[in-house]
């Protein structure tokens, strides 16, 4: 990219969705008199007894944690979808509804409160991703569940609302809208190059380097062209495999050491317990092949300026389109200049 435009007020495109970013280079030396939030600390206690997730304790609901020794799912107990709705729609004029219905489930990454993804060890990374494949392939199997969404809301500035490292998985009859868009373009780039849409983007990626942060045999960590989020990041299979399901034991070991690696970059930028929102996109379950897909896992950090400054989406991100002020270009070198060590184990 030339160096003109990377300095001044520009738009790129996010081939994955259609849709433009403003990108503001010049604004990364305006002043902050905002709103600071509190710095995210590690958890320091391996059991907490007033923690709904952690093993042999009482939920909310009632139910009893097992005395797990590894991962742990079940199914949550304030689920935001239900499987037994049953099918009704409602349209009067140009008011409509119908309603949806699915499975939600909660997965608690480790027995232990305090390890979150960047301080767990690899073999255990490895076992939540075996989990994930699991729940991928039986929520999916079940009959009317068209879309499965595993992700992890890390942190209270991410609407976490237990500290206990956890994420989530969301299955519904629909395709949810930013999947469909998503779809869409893959679709489109499939039948027009007969090739997968993100794998090509990553063999120009690799070729330019200026925003790679991680690689290994089977994974590359990047941060995308089109980026909004400060320090937003891609993890991306270099094999064209439409769905997590489809990796195999050695990969599964290779992503996990990807996300452990990049998780530590995060906490390692601020020595904080790094916030996040993290999802895997992969194909619908709605039983067609889609071979346009290359599934991704994308991490959506706020934090902008410290651990106490966050990006707001606000104002003309709500009322125009997306717009950052550092570059991805600038983002990524500040990553890859890191400790590759986590800052606790100074």
């Amino acid at each position: 990219m030339s160096n003109t435009i990377n300095n001044k007020p520009h738009r790129r495109y996010n081939i994955l969705t259609g849709e433009w970013i403003l990108v503001s280079p010049h604004r990364t030396k305006r002043p902050w008199q905002g709103k600071k939030d509190q710095k995210s600390e590690l958890q320091k206690v391996a059991y907490d007894p007033n923690c709904y997730l952690c093993p042999t304790n009482e939920r909310a609901s009632g139910d009893v944690n097992p005395d797990y020794k590894g991962t742990y799912s079940f199914t949550n107990d304030f689920a935001a979808l239900l499987p037994d709705v049953e099918p009704e729609q409602y349209k009067e004029g140009l008011l409509q509804a119908e309603t949806e219905m699915g499975r939600c489930k909660v997965v608690c990454f480790s027995p232990n409160h305090a390890l979150t993804l960047p301080l767990m060890e690899v073999e255990e990374i490895t076992n939540v991703v075996k989990l994930w494949k699991e729940e991928y392939k039986s929520l999916g199997e079940k009959e009317g569940i068209n879309h499965v969404q595993i992700f992890e809301n890390k942190g209270t500035i991410m609407g976490c609302s237990n500290p206990h490292p956890h994420g989530q998985i969301w299955s519904q009859s629909s395709i949810p809208q930013e999947v469909v868009k998503k779809q869409e373009k893959q679709k489109e780039y499939w039948e027009a190059n007969n090739s997968s849409l993100l794998q090509d983007y990553l063999k120009q990626e690799l070729e330019l380097k200026e925003r790679i942060l991680l690689e290994n045999d089977h994974f590359v960590a990047l941060m995308p062209y089109w980026a909004v989020w400060p320090y937003e990041a891609m993890i991306v299979p270099k094999e064209h495999y439409q769905a997590i399901s489809q990796l195999n034991e050695k990969e599964e070991v290779a992503f996990a050491e990807i996300i452990k690696e990049l998780t530590i970059m995060f906490d390692n930028l601020f020595e904080t317990s790094f916030p996040y929102s993290s999802g895997i996109h992969q194909r619908p379950t709605d039983g067609g092949e889609h071979p346009e897909w290359h599934f991704h896992m994308s991490f959506y950090p706020p934090l902008l300026r410290s651990a106490e400054v966050k990006k707001f989406m606000v104002g003309y991100e709500m009322f125009a389109n997306p717009q950052r002020d550092i570059t991805a270009e600038s983002a990524a070198e500040t990553l890859r200049g890191l400790p590759k060590v986590h800052y606790s184990k100074k």
